[in-house]
């Protein structure tokens, strides 16, 4: 599985930092910061990609909340914030409050998206 993350926004790099020390075999680590191959691997644009974490196993592409529930559920340390979050009342609390966070963190980042003429 690729996990496509934006290694330039500080908050993003710190807790995907705090995932890859867990080492869990299978999960290859992809920066999206200006990655051509990271768009056409996932067929999302780089403002996409920037605006929210994605996930592709095998050949389904998993975006926002979802994409943490499926990477949770790999990492045995984390494994308990996917059972708590995917609780049906939980991940929908949680979608909305990441797609809020998500949001700001997008704005201000944007300035990383590049300018295709």
């Amino acid at each position: 599985m690729k996990v496509y993350f934006n290694n330039s926004c500080k908050i993003c790099k710190t807790e995907i930092d705090l995932y890859k020390k867990e080492k869990i075999q299978g999960i290859d680590w992809i920066d999206i910061t200006n990655n051509i191959s990271a768009e056409k691997e996932t067929n999302k644009n780089n403002k996409e990609l920037l605006r929210r974490l994605h996930i592709k196993d095998k050949e389904k592409i998993i975006a926002g909340a979802e994409a943490f529930l499926f990477l949770w559920k790999k990492i045995p340390k984390y494994r308990f914030l996917y059972k708590f979050f995917s609780l049906p009342i939980i991940f929908n609390i949680f979608s909305y409050g990441y797609e809020f966070i998500a949001f700001f963190l997008y704005l201000k980042n944007k300035k990383l998206i590049k300018k295709k003429y």
